[in-house]
This record gives structure tokens, sequence and C-alpha cells, in this order.
């Protein structure tokens, strides 16, 4: 019997029982809803913390702190570092933040000094505005486009945040992730802005020439300090996530278990009907059987069943949960890092694959049941 024609049959049998059928679907696409969801965190969280980080980046922060409100670092230590044999460039960062605990809603403003923002982070694109209009005017920002969509922000536009006060003069895309979740602002602006006054910085940033270079360039910079008034703590760009994102680490692995449960109970769901449907059309299956189907074409007429509500249930969950979280562009920070979850082609790939998996591994048992039963006896009952 031909493949299509299995196919054929099997979508008729969804249509004939619509009530078993769309209760089915309800519960596949809940479970992979919530699958989806789970594993657009995670995808999120690798995308920043591997390809946000680059291996000849260190940065400085003050010595056993961790939220940027309480790490301060005298501004003129720029000088200092520029003066280490291996460093290429460094720049001096003010982060604030409306919330340093693990939360959602996180708005980052990053205070940079005007002329050296093109120079460090060439890969910054201006989408919409200009640079220039940045550079001109003190109080202006360059919103990054996850946080400009988040916002519903455009070039002209004000808003306030962490009582900062902003005018938007672009919207910015990088490859590094994290500036697409952060308003850009002058260094001097978020200094008087955020009451920490000139002259003080949460952080700087270093480039070292060769990544072999970047532990001998650490501890260089943590051995100047060591004695001074500010004590500092530099790392690798990606160890400085890692630490940062601790706490969203450990609550977006803790979903993995969630996103267990939602395939075992799809995988459930998708069993039990079929049984149901099994038990129900003995007589139908002998008929068929009688009028030439084979038991193993009466196995695959149950097997694509489960097969269509397994790709059509994931269909409704993973697509609705990608529409979802581009809707409504959701981010979770800790710290100063923000994470944005982003839905994934990839993610949704995955999904509609393994729901589709789920109904064919789900409908093993339900077609060998429904073929192994006696043709006489099937059609007595």
């Amino acid at each position: 019997m031909k493949l299509r024609h299995i196919f054929n049959l099997a979508i008729k049998q969804v249509l004939r029982h619509r009530v078993r059928s769309l209760l089915t679907l309800a519960g596949v696409g809940a479970g992979m809803f919530l699958f989806t969801s789970v594993q657009t965190m995670q995808h999120s969280l690798n995308r920043v913390i591997q390809s946000g980080a680059d291996d000849t980046v260190l940065v400085v922060y003050r010595e056993n702190r961790f939220c940027p409100m309480t790490s301060r670092l005298p501004e003129h230590y720029l000088r200092e570092i520029q003066r280490i044999p291996g460093v290429e460039e460094a720049i001096p960062i003010q982060i604030a933040v409306n919330n340093c605990g693990a939360s959602l809603d996180v708005i980052t403003f990053r205070g940079v000094p005007p002329a050296t923002l093109s120079r460090y982070n060439p890969d910054l694109q201006v989408l919409s505005g200009s640079m220039e209009r940045w550079q001109s005017r003190s109080d202006a920002a360059l919103v990054g486009e996850q946080l400009a969509r988040q916002r519903g922000l455009s070039p002209g536009d004000t808003f306030e945040a962490v009582g900062v006060r902003v005018w938007v003069a672009g919207i910015v895309s990088s490859p590094l992730q994290q500036d697409n979740n952060v308003a850009y602002v002058h260094l001097p602006f978020l200094q008087q802005s955020s009451r920490v006054g000139l002259g003080t910085v949460t952080q700087f940033n270093v480039r070292v020439r060769d990544a072999l270079q970047s532990a001998s360039v650490a501890q260089a910079i943590d051995d100047l300090f060591a004695a001074d008034q500010a004590p500092t703590t530099t790392r690798p760009e990606k160890a400085f996530f890692m630490q940062t994102a601790h706490d969203m680490i450990e609550m977006i692995h803790f979903t993995r278990w969630i996103g267990l449960g939602a395939v075992m109970a799809v995988l459930g769901l998708v069993a039990n009907s079929l049984l149901l449907a099994a038990s129900g059309r003995v007589q139908e299956s002998a008929v068929l059987q009688t009028i030439g189907y084979s038991r193993s074409a009466v196995s695959s007429i149950m097997v694509g069943e489960g097969a269509v509500l397994g790709l059509a249930g994931g269909l409704i969950g993973s697509l609705g949960a990608t529409l979802f979280f581009y809707l409504q562009s959701y981010t979770i920070g800790n710290e100063g890092l923000v994470l944005a979850l982003i839905p994934s082609l990839n993610v949704t790939t995955k999904a509609l694959t393994i729901a589709c998996a789920l109904g064919l591994v789900a409908s093993l048992w339900p077609a060998w049941t429904a073929a192994k039963h006696p043709l006489v006896e099937s059609l007595r009952r």
C-alpha cells in the first residue's frame, strides 16, 4: 500500500473524531509550547555567553563586588592600565541598571566616552538615526534594537529609567547580543545622572594584543592595584559573563526538567489517545483486513495518525511560543547582564521534529494493539 494512501487514511481518522483530536491537539500544543519556551531560554543564554564574549577582552571589576551599583573604580586607572605591556586598548564603562538581582524587564545604561565607542566597537551598526547626533548631544542614547523593540522606541523619542532621562539619537545593532539589549550614553552624563560622581566608573574593558597574553595582563592589572584604594579582579570576558549570569544559568538549567516533563506528558497523551482509538476501532480494523489491508497496513494507519497529531500539535505549540516571544520581547537580567529571550528558527524546527517523533513513538504500542487481534474475534466484537 502506498504511503500517501496511508497518510490520507490517517488524516481522515483524525478528522472523523473531532472532539478527541481537538483535545489531544490542545494537550500536545500546550506541552510543546512549554518545551519551546524552555528551549528558547536555553538557546538565548548560550548565545549571550558563547558568542557575546571575546577571547582578547578582559573585564576589570572592583574586587569582591558583583552588582554594578557596588563596583566603583577611579577613572584615572585607565592611564595606568594602558601602560601595561600587552594592552592594545582600554575603555572605561559606567553601568546603571534598575535591578541587580535576577529579574524580568531590566533596563541597562552603559556610559562610555563618546569618542571611543566607534573605535572600540567597530561592529556597532546604526540602523536608524545617526552616530553624529549621539556624539553632539550629551543626553543622547544609542539604543540596542532589542531594547528599542521592547520599549517601542525610535529616534527622537525620550524615555526614563533608573532615574536617567535620555533622548534617543539612534537604534543600533551588533553581532554581540549584549549590545542589542542596552542603551549607550555619554560617560560624564551617566556619572552625573546616576550620582556616582565624575571620575568614577563601574569597570574597564581591556583588549589585549594576543589572547595568549590575557592571563599575564590580567595578573599585572590586579597586582598594580592590589594595594590601592580600589583593588581589582580582572577576568576574561567569557568568565565574567559566566560569573555574572550564575543565577540565570542555574534557573534556566532547572527548566530543563520542566521541558523533559512536557515531553513525557506529550508522549503519554498521544499514546493514551491512540490506545482509546485502537480499542474503539477493533471491528473497523477487522473490516479493513477483510477487504485486503494487511496487518502492517492497519498498523501504519495508526502510526500515521500519531505522526499527524504530533506534528499538528507541535505546530500549534512551537509556533505559538515563537510568536509569543517575538511579540512580547521578554528580557531577563542579572547584575547588569541582560538576556533577551529571542525566538530562533533552529529551536522551532527542533520542537517540530521532536513533536513528530513523539507522535510516532507514542503510536507504536497502539498500532501493535490494533493489528494483533485475530480477524474472526475482531469481527465478532
